[in-house]
């Protein structure tokens, strides 16, 4: 259960009972240009912090601070026009698959957060429990949950609809930073009912378009890889329409003594990373088929 608090006008996430780690709340897509205030701030705020970490944004390459440090990394595009991009920076999958979107009637288009939106995020949230293999935990949600869900950070977020006529089939959210530097995929998704209408690949073409019209030089897909695992699928689509890994700094603060005891041992590494790729792969394959196969006996069943 995470704990949020208010800390020199940042929201800072806390999460954790025996070790207690906390970040800015949209680490990812909110940085800390002068971070020495919250850590001194957070030393003395009255609520046990053992390990507080940041990093850096994706122009950042090189540790700016001295805190102890390890890396991180981004999935990011470098977007200098859209027309760069569509004949220079893409293979040429992903660019047919643009195009096939287009003739199948797909259009995109920036859209407010309004009641059409939102409902339009929740039926295909609640399309399938399973996508990728695994359990999708925004299933079953309800529309007021979805408000609250994907309507955070709106004062510097971009709504992407993807629609089949008047159906939205697809959405992506980008956020902004505050210096404009990147724009994040904050949620990408789309129907799967409608995957051969390629409407993902369509709305990466309209991000990369997004950005390019306001001058954001760095399109953002969360991590290119993860712990130990350096390659699947989603990697593949990512390298495909340009993205590339950029390794940033990533800061680890101890604030107590059993901070500093864990960061020596190395205990603020989730422990599935720590696990090999190979018994990883074997363990997604299985998860995969388990509800693959759930899903098809729930549907023989109705």
């Amino acid at each position: 259960m995470s704990q949020f608090m208010s800390v020199n006008n940042r929201n800072i996430k806390v999460e954790g009972r025996v070790i207690r780690k906390a970040c800015v709340d949209g680490e990812k897509y909110c940085f800390l240009d002068d971070p020495e205030p919250i850590v001194e701030s957070l030393r003395y705020c009255g609520t046990r912090i053992d390990l507080f970490t940041f990093m850096q944004r994706v122009s950042e390459t090189v540790p700016k601070y001295r805190y102890p440090m390890g890396w991180d990394n981004f999935a990011a595009l470098r977007v200098t026009t859209f027309d760069n991009w569509w004949n220079n920076q893409i293979r040429s999958f992903p660019r047919n698959r643009a195009r096939q979107a287009e003739k199948r009637g797909v259009t995109l288009h920036e859209v407010p957060f309004d009641n059409a939106l939102v409902t339009g995020i929740w039926e295909i949230y609640n399309e399938s429990p399973v996508r990728q293999g695994k359990r999708f935990p925004h299933y079953g949600m309800s529309i007021e949950q979805v408000r609250r869900y994907a309507g955070t950070f709106l004062d510097q977020s971009v709504f992407i609809g993807a629609f089949l006529g008047d159906k939205l089939i697809g959405f992506a959210k980008l956020t902004i930073d505050e210096t404009r530097t990147q724009a994040g995929l904050m949620h990408i998704l789309s129907l799967i009912s409608q995957r051969d209408k390629a409407p993902t690949n369509a709305i990466i073409a309209q991000a990369v378009r997004s950005c390019a019209e306001r001058q954001i030089p760095y399109l953002v897909y969360a991590n290119f890889a993860y712990g130990k695992k350096q390659s699947d699928s989603l990697s593949d689509f990512k390298l495909n329409n340009g993205f590339q890994r950029i390794d940033v700094p990533r800061y680890y603060v101890p604030l107590t003594a059993l901070g500093w005891i864990v960061f020596r041992l190395g205990l603020h590494h989730k422990l599935i990373d720590r696990i090999p790729d190979r018994f990883m792969t074997i363990f997604r394959n299985f998860r995969s088929a388990w509800y693959n196969r759930k899903v098809r006996s729930s549907h023989e069943a109705l």
